[in-house]
């Protein structure tokens, strides 16, 4: 199986480019291709050393840095099947369920081998572990490129796990290569070309389109650890404003991270006018969160048409539709459209009985292209699922003169009186009333006595009141009509949330489920 670009660029890399990684003390570590192809050289060997064949499966539990690189690069060097998995993140607690979601995917996956620093799922799954530093250890290098053959298999990433335990989909050489070469055309990617990303590398929008694209390309490429972006998020724009970036992407609570921290005057002396591809996704967007973001980088030389929304997914590789530049974005109603489906991908909508649906009307989104993944990892199971050559994504939409509209996920949704209510629309009217706060989340379903939506909120000592409460649920009800409606206070920190941004709808479904509350209104 031909490698393609994603291990060409090591044979004769760009010298005069590289990575600049962020540093924990606010600084940034440059690191030149040629040192990273020396580092992933060094990796494939050291992994060879640890009894690592072509075929093996190697979890990555790395977070952004040189490590994760060289790693990457190097299991795919001896041939291996790299599978980046979530790290915990430095300095912060650990989330809500991470060992555990960590131990059932190595269980799943069955890894040959995992490379990271903090990972007690690995022994809770009884799988082999080498530190990051250990990887780099000196020693003999692995094999060049093109030396070792491959299986059709190039990497494993794994889906968010919003509603329902995250999956592995088995991401092929050729898939790959077609969906980064159309991304790139897509997105306008010259040889000098410089991005920025704050992403996280275990992510299919952080790790296809945020590293492997600028590497392939030999682009330069700022990239922030997603715990510098939240602490620091003037220092991603400054990438652009001041080091000459012109593409990113961010899914939607990155802007709004960024309206909340970032003040009209910290922008002064920012240049923004050279970016040109901000691409949006992985999450619901609101129309007037695209308004807001515009508004306040403009007077410094930003172009609204340069946010580019888009719908991708992993089962997909990444990318399946997307406004093209300049073109601008535009609504039906609440709903952002998300372009149209990119060269060789065809995206159409179709009903319950899988009957096509004309324009306009919501139903289940069915993607055919050949930048597909060849399969999950174990049975198909519930939620998206490769049919006869198509993916069945579990996701709904609407058409609209060729243009895909994203509704939510068929799995967060509910039918009441005849008609399906989606926890992404209640959520995003909710938040415009300013009713629902930040970090909560609208979950729905069907229990003994039938639908309910539930806002479940983190307790926030004591500064909520019964007032509060009951417009919320009036709201809610308003939105869910037919419904009972329940608001549920939970223990501060105890929503579980995936590293896309996206609340773990089914998780807490479950939660509630097990321990329901009175209603507060119905």
């Amino acid at each position: 199986m031909s490698e393609g670009p994603l291990l060409a660029w090591m044979r004769d890399p760009v010298a005069g480019r590289g990575i600049h990684f962020s540093t924990r003390e606010g600084g940034w570590h440059h690191r030149s291709y040629p040192e990273l192809a020396a580092d992933a050289r060094r990796a494939a060997g050291r992994l060879t050393r640890a009894g690592v064949h072509p075929g093996d499966l190697v979890a990555l539990v790395l977070p952004s840095g040189p490590a994760f690189v060289a790693a990457f690069f190097g299991a795919l060097l001896v041939g291996a099947v790299p599978a980046p998995l979530a790290p915990e993140a430095a300095g912060r607690p650990v989330a809500t369920g991470h060992q555990e979601r960590m131990a059932a995917l190595l269980t799943a996956a069955r890894p040959r081998l995992v490379v990271g620093d903090a990972v007690g799922g690995a022994r809770a799954a009884g799988v082999e572990a080498l530190s990051g530093a250990d990887l780099l250890a000196p020693g003999p290098d692995g094999p060049a490129p093109g030396e070792v053959e491959h299986d059709r298999t190039a990497l494993v990433q794994f889906t968010s796990g919003s509603t329902g335990p995250a999956r592995g989909v088995r991401i092929g050489w050729d898939g790959l290569c077609d969906n980064l070469a159309v991304i790139r055309t897509w997105l306008g990617v010259e040889s000098t070309s410089i991005w920025a990303s704050w992403l996280p590398v275990h992510h299919d929008m952080g790790l296809v389109g945020c590293l492997l694209g600028p590497v392939v390309a030999g682009n330069d490429l700022w990239l922030m650890r997603p715990e510098d972006f939240v602490r620091r998020p003037l220092e991603h724009l400054r990438c652009f404003g001041e080091r000459g970036a012109s593409i990113t992407a961010t899914p939607a609570f990155g802007l709004d991270h960024i309206l909340r921290k970032v003040h009209p005057g910290q922008l002064i002396g920012l240049d923004l006018s050279a970016v040109t591809s901000m691409v949006v996704g992985a999450e619901r967007m609101a129309p007037s969160l695209l308004d807001r973001f515009a508004a306040l980088l403009a007077p410094h030389g930003f172009d609204r048409a340069a946010l580019l929304p888009a719908y991708g997914l992993a089962e997909a590789t990444l990318a399946v539709t997307g406004v093209r530049r300049g073109a601008g974005w535009g609504h039906r109603g609440p709903v952002v459209g998300c372009g149209t489906p990119l060269p060789g991908t065809t995206v159409r909508v179709v009903d319950e009985e899988g009957r096509p649906l004309p324009d306009g009307q919501v139903g289940e989104i069915i993607v055919r292209g050949p930048s597909l993944g060849l399969g999950h990892l174990g049975d198909e199971g519930a939620g998206s699922r490769f049919v006869d050559g198509e993916l069945h994504t579990g996701d709904a939409g609407f058409l609209d003169s060729g243009e895909l509209h994203v509704q939510g996920r068929l799995g967060d949704s509910v039918k009441v009186r005849g008609t399906r209510v989606f926890a992404e629309d209640l959520e995003q009217s909710l938040r415009e009333a300013g009713v629902l706060p930040r970090g909560a989340a609208v979950v729905l379903g069907d229990d003994a006595a039938g639908p309910v939506a539930v806002a479940v909120i983190e307790a926030d000592d004591g500064r909520r009141t019964t007032a509060d409460d009951d417009r919320l649920a009036r709201l809610l009800a308003r939105g869910a009509t037919g419904a009972r409606t329940v608001v549920h206070l939970v223990p501060r920190g105890s929503i579980p949330w995936t590293s896309s941004g996206k609340p773990r709808r089914r998780s807490l479904w479950r939660a509630y489920c097990a321990a329901p509350p009175e209603p507060t209104r119905t």
